[in-house]
């Protein structure tokens, strides 16, 4: 495929399954809170689909899991011990995807401005992009305290769009779980999925406009999109 120009496109990426392997710190965290009541662990693998709404949901889930109550998960001290863990921990084991750091670099090279749109909060992943060397890719990394309203909701996507002076007419979602693509189906713009992240439901029955099995194939995918793009603009002429 003819490698379209990217100036002026934006594209918006999800950060934990998508772009970052972060299941095993998250999950260790979540594990120690565990510990603290008493209760068993979740195995590290099979608690994958618990990650991906924000910690308050992770501590919910997996308590629930572990057969607590989700008043128990709720409690704000557990959250605060649970950002605490995080904290110290978000790294340890946590690593960009194979072909994230080629990729980036290919489609910022030729003209896209690149953001993070993530349910994270904001200091923790520019923490955790910091000590992984990912920051310096992107105009800007945009959690849901940043803006009126979290994923699934288009309004994340489209203030972190124009934040970074993008225009959300030429602006495409990178995502692997149902957040990203029902935010990219509200804010009305395309949605590549990835396959390898962390979603209870299988990208395919989520129906993006694209899906992807690896990260290096993402480049590929903007392509496809951006050239429907300018087709469908042409035959509206």
């Amino acid at each position: 495929m003819i490698e379209q120009d990217l100036i002026g496109w934006t594209i918006g990426f999800d950060l934990d399954g998508t772009r970052v392997e972060t299941h095993e710190d998250l999950i260790g965290t979540l594990n120690r809170m565990l510990a603290t009541k008493g209760l068993p662990a979740c195995p590290v693998e099979g608690a994958r689909d618990l990650i991906g709404a924000g910690a308050t949901a992770l501590l919910v889930h997996g308590f629930v899991r572990a057969g607590a109550s989700t008043e128990d998960a709720r409690d704000p001290a557990l959250l605060e011990a649970f950002l605490a863990d995080y904290i110290a921990h978000i790294a340890d084991h946590s690593r960009p995807f194979e072909g994230v750091v080629e990729t980036l670099e290919r489609l910022a090279a030729r003209g896209a401005t690149l953001v993070v749109v993530t349910n994270k909060r904001s200091d923790l992943s520019e923490l955790l992009l910091g000590k992984i060397d990912l920051t310096r890719h992107f105009a800007a990394i945009v959690g849901p305290d940043r803006v009126s309203a979290r994923k699934p909701a288009g309004a994340h996507f489209i203030e972190a769009v124009t934040s970074v002076g993008g225009d959300p007419v030429r602006a495409i979602m990178v995502g692997d779980a149902e957040p990203d693509v029902g935010t990219a189906r509200d804010a009305g713009v395309p949605v590549i999925g990835v396959t390898f992240g962390y979603t209870p439901t299988p990208m395919e029955k989520l129906e993006p406009d694209v899906i992807v099995d690896a990260f290096e194939d993402v480049e590929e995918a903007v392509d496809m999109l951006v050239v429907d793009h300018y087709v469908l603009k042409a035959m509206a002429v």
